[in-house]
């Protein structure tokens, strides 16, 4: 049997607020470019921006 080794990340992500409605589809959608999330946050939200801070965790496989 094969061995997968996974590790896990803290990335950032910016979503943009314009798209109306966001979900919580979209948010891990964008996540899931860089890994599959295991928790993530909003941690900020930029009202002139129009732009929300996303920290989260994920993994990879190696």
């Amino acid at each position: 049997m094969a061995r997968t080794n996974m590790t896990t990340h803290f990335i950032e992500a910016e979503i943009d607020l314009q798209q109306t409605p966001l979900t919580v589809k979209d948010v891990e959608a964008t996540l899931e470019k860089q890994g599959e999330p295991l928790r993530w946050a909003i941690t900020e939200v930029d009202k002139d921006k129009e732009t929300a801070k996303v920290e989260a965790i994920v993994t990879n496989e190696q």
